[in-house]
């Protein structure tokens, strides 16, 4: 009962492939992989000393 078999995730898959289109899916993926990119470079520039003026 607590664990999901192959079916659960392929009904799963194919709800969201309904709610959003084939073509939206790897649009959508790409803004996450930017996303995750764009924070771990925020988080190198914190690490970097500023200098004091």
């Amino acid at each position: 009962m607590g664990s999901l078999s192959i079916w659960h995730w392929l009904i799963v898959l194919a709800v969201a492939v309904l709610l959003f289109g084939r073509g939206k899916i790897p649009e959508l993926m790409g803004d996450v992989a930017k996303g995750i990119k764009t924070f771990k470079q925020g988080m190198r520039e914190d690490d970097t000393p500023r200098e004091q003026k």
